[in-house]
């Protein structure tokens, strides 16, 4: 255990105080080609980013930083973030970086904001044309690392009536790129006004939001 891992078991072990003493962590949401609103849900991660800094004690940043692959900064970003409800293109040098990132301690989130489905299983194949991207099982410790989802991905969102589910790419029995579909967790962390979802809906996408930042800084 090493890095961004250490820093989130003290903080969760020791609270806010040690957290204090780090540089403050953020997440990158993902901005790519292709024609999708990358830009989405413009409330959605500083509410997420407000309840990590609350709820675990690690030192967050108030609002989340925009990179592309080929941005220096994405070596800076424990977690990415990608979402829209249009197209995702990567190039085939983003391909190669973002390999390397996910293989080298580095965590995607691809949270399907209806309409991503298409593209984004299309990229995946690009990325890890040797991997298959699985539903990650609901005794994996991103159900449970903070808050305990033993049914797995909630529903927040109705879409096709689908039930939610979470996928994933494993690279060496580590998690690397969690795809939340049919459930829009990103919806769910925005302001409430915005979608008027039920506020039990707004904090079970708040607290599985939580879980997936913490386990991605933990299992680096």
């Amino acid at each position: 255990m090493k890095g961004w891992a250490l820093i989130a078991l003290a903080a969760l072990v020791w609270g806010p105080e040690v957290g204090a003493a780090q540089e403050a962590m953020t997440i990158g949401r993902l901005q790519y080609e292709g024609g999708g609103d990358w830009y989405a849900n413009p409330s959605s991660l500083p509410n997420l980013l407000k309840a990590i800094g609350e709820r675990t004690g690690l030192k967050v940043a108030a609002r989340e930083r925009v990179v592309r692959v080929l941005d220096d900064d994405l070596w800076q970003t424990p977690f990415l973030h990608l979402t829209g409800h249009g197209n995702v293109k990567f190039s085939d040098r983003e391909i190669v970086t973002l390999r390397q990132f996910l293989g080298q301690g580095g965590f995607l989130h691809v949270d399907d904001n209806y309409g991503l489905d298409e593209s984004i299983r299309r990229e995946i194949g690009r990325l890890f044309p040797d991997e298959r991207l699985v539903e990650v099982p609901w005794d994996h410790p991103i159900y449970k690392v903070v808050y305990s989802f033993p049914k797995g991905l909630p529903k927040i969102h109705e879409h096709d009536g689908k039930p939610a589910q979470g996928f994933g790419i494993f690279l060496d029995g580590r998690l690397v790129l969690y795809y939340s579909y049919q459930t829009d967790l990103g919806d769910g962390w925005e302001d409430l006004e915005v979608h008027k979802d039920p506020p039990e809906k707004h904090e079970e996408a708040l607290r599985m939001g939580v879980n997936l930042f913490v386990y991605a800084v933990g299992s680096r």
